[in-house]
């Protein structure tokens, strides 16, 4: 620009002026030019950054979290995106917590985040987790109530499993029969027999009187389907008579293919007015059983002593599975009164008492 100036002055003052306001205008323009040149550049370069940073944190919403294995994650209520990324970050996950947690607020928007316990996996990337969190799909945990046990066996077993609220923790099981009752509008002065074995899936926070309304609802479907379907002429008045009796068949074998002669013994003691005579039913009335059934209890009274009452007992004794309440609702047709165990988990069953003594004689009492 001074070199433009200089060139004006060697002529006439006029058209020196007007060539050097004309120089200036020109040279005003050039730098002007190359200002616009240079800011362009600038904001090219720079948007160029951002969009590289921003696909860079996109591609993060969508890489592997790289986990060293399956994890349970637990998202309190009202927790926040970024601390949600930090503890992921913390228990394992590949994250650079600021970039993806920007991409997730311009990408993903990750908001109406249901608290609860998820499981994530290692393939999972972050979008996957946002999605996980928004439809609420928590980790399913299970707890297996199992056939031949008892209801107070059944809520020990409750108390131990994962992430379930046990209000009734260590209430007495009078109190936990009231709150039972009060759910399901019944009034059953015992609750033994009428809950369904089963695998029982729940999420974290679930309380555990939940599983047993399901499993007391399960039971009624499938008491009335095989009540409905029962063989002709058994000795059963109403369905918790049969009931009853699966719960008994139950406690006497494991082996399911012995269970339908088990209740064709009982089923023809009934019908001919003999007492069943069953040891577990017998057990079940001894307060604090220490293993070893005497003839003491035998000879004791008690509403559960089938040596010593006609009929069967007032209440089951156990929860019975599903092919047990089938055998008791299709006893086999045998001419059986008697049975006794061989040994080897079977059963050896007989018709008279004499051949019953035999065998006896020979698994129970080493004779034969």
């Amino acid at each position: 620009m001074q070199y433009c100036v200089r060139a004006a002055s060697d002529r006439p003052n006029w058209l020196a002026s007007i060539t050097a306001a004309r120089i200036t205008r020109g040279c005003e323009h050039v730098v002007f030019k190359r200002f616009i040149q240079i800011f362009v550049g600038f904001t090219v370069i720079a948007a160029a950054a951002i969009v590289a940073g921003l696909g860079y944190s996109y591609q993060q919403l969508q890489q592997p979290l790289d986990l060293e294995q399956p994890i349970l994650f637990e998202v309190k209520r009202g927790m926040h995106a970024r601390t949600i990324l930090e503890q992921l970050n913390t228990q394992g996950a590949d994250i650079r917590v600021t970039p993806v947690y920007v991409a997730s607020r311009l990408f993903d928007i990750p908001q109406r985040l249901q608290a609860g316990v998820y499981e994530i996996h290692p393939s999972d990337n972050v979008a996957n987790v946002w999605r996980k969190l928004r439809q609420g799909e928590q980790y399913l945990f299970q707890v297996t109530l199992v056939e031949g046990r008892t209801f107070a066996e059944w809520l020990s077993i409750l108390g131990q499993a994962d992430r379930l609220i046990i209000n009734d923790h260590g209430a007495d099981l009078a109190t936990v029969i009231e709150r039972l009752n009060e759910r399901l509008g019944t009034t059953h002065t015992s609750f033994e027999g009428l809950l369904y074995p089963d695998s029982y899936k729940y999420t974290s926070g679930t309380k555990a009187i939940d599983i047993l309304v399901k499993a007391y609802q399960r039971m009624q479907s499938e008491l009335t389907e095989i009540w409905a379907q029962r063989s002709g002429d058994l000795p059963y008045e109403k369905p918790y008579e049969l009931l009853i009796m699966a719960s008994i068949i139950e406690k006497e074998t494991g082996i399911g293919g012995e269970r339908g002669k088990v209740s064709s013994v009982f089923i023809n003691r009934l019908r001919k007015g003999m007492r069943l005579q069953s040891d577990p039913t017998t057990i079940y009335g001894i307060e604090n059983f220490d293993g070893n059934l005497t003839r003491v209890h035998l000879r004791e009274l008690t509403p559960f002593n089938t040596y010593r009452i006609d009929g069967l007992p007032p209440t089951p004794i156990a929860m019975p599975s599903r092919e047990s309440l089938i055998a008791a609702a299709h006893p086999e047709q045998t001419d059986y009164y008697y049975f006794v165990a061989d040994g080897s988990g079977g059963h050896v069953f007989s018709k008279t008492l004499v051949e019953h003594n035999r065998a006896v004689n020979r698994y129970q009492r080493n004779q034969g």
